[in-house]
């Protein structure tokens, strides 16, 4: 007699654990579907219906900069990073033809940051900071700037 309640109360147990996992899969479809209706119908087409550009990438490597230190602090502190330039395909032999100066443009831009400054920063900020530097650089010598946007490849602070 106790092994058919154990055996009632397993299978109830397991029922009630399908009809859950048959909710929450339920639930979840229709979450992906609104989420999905709320999209374009392609991130990859812009509002006229034509395709986005295919951006090439250019990369600048090694940027170093020797930071600020603070007051007493006699060890100096560094940040080296890579940027990768978003250029469409026509642009990109004249993008790599500005590469000493952009390099010029970060190194300016991120040596008055100090070490804790440096690091309180996140990586979408720098790219912030260079994509402002960039333009106002560009903008001051009335040019265009040769390059959608500037990422950021990789960041080391020391």
């Amino acid at each position: 007699m106790k092994s058919k309640l154990k055996l009632i109360a397993v299978i109830a147990l397991v029922g009630l654990l399908a009809a859950a996992a048959a909710g929450g899969a339920v639930w979840w479809a229709m979450n992906a579907r609104a989420t999905q209706a709320e999209q374009p119908e392609s991130a990859a087409q812009a509002d006229d219906g034509k395709p986005a550009p295919d951006y090439k990438y250019v990369t600048l490597e090694k940027v170093l900069v020797m930071m600020r230190g603070s007051e007493g602090d006699s060890v100096p502190h560094y940040l080296a990073m890579d940027v990768v330039f978003k250029t469409l395909p026509e642009q990109e032999k004249r993008a790599k033809e500005h590469l000493p100066l952009l390099r010029t443009v970060a190194v300016k831009a991120l040596s008055a940051y100090t070490l804790e400054g440096a690091r309180a920063m996140t990586v979408p900020q720098f790219a912030d900071v260079l994509n402002k530097a960039y333009h106002d650089s560009y903008a001051a010598e009335r040019r265009e700037a040769p390059f959608a946007e500037a990422l950021i490849g990789k960041l080391i602070i020391e």
